[in-house]
């Protein structure tokens, strides 16, 4: 085999670019700039911001306000996290969590997002598993479903 052609489990290892496919940056293929304001936001950002939101909506909001065991009752923090999605993206533009991480949900276009992309992206994101599959551009299922992009503030 020459030292060219990676074997294929370099490939299948190492991804597409182990393979010497160059294929940009995240964010590249929509438009937005590598770094800096309106650049795809990375993963820890991204976990960071659902971390302090499904706190802030369990402990706070759930046990807190309403005065619910979130233990006994897991459905009513999902509901209000469902319902600061909705609000707060909706409106504008960012959770709790996103404003402490500096990032925001925009569409494709940069600008807000639409009620209904909104109402989609988080009724998919509340069902966890299409937030785990991702593209190059790191947009989730509920993302590219809802014609969104995360990007940094």
């Amino acid at each position: 085999m020459s030292s060219r052609q990676p074997r294929w489990t370099q490939t299948w290892l190492g991804g597409t670019r182990a393979a010497g496919a160059d294929l940009g940056y995240p964010g590249e293929r929509l438009g937005l700039p590598r770094e800096g304001s309106g650049a795809v936001a990375g993963w820890a950002r991204r976990i960071g911001a659902i971390v302090i939101d499904w706190l802030i909506c369990t402990w706070a909001i759930t046990r807190g306000l309403l005065g619910v065991d979130p233990v006994d009752a897991n459905w009513v923090s999902l509901g209000v996290l469902a319902a600061e999605y909705v609000l707060l993206v909706g409106t504008i533009g960012m959770t709790f969590g996103m404003r402490l991480t500096n990032i925001r949900v925009a569409s494709l276009d940069g600008g807000r997002p639409v009620f209904t992309a909104v109402l989609a992206r988080t009724f998919l994101l509340c069902l966890a598993v299409p937030a785990l599959i991702w593209d190059r551009d790191q947009r989730g299922l509920h993302d590219r479903a809802s014609g969104t992009v995360v990007v940094r503030a």
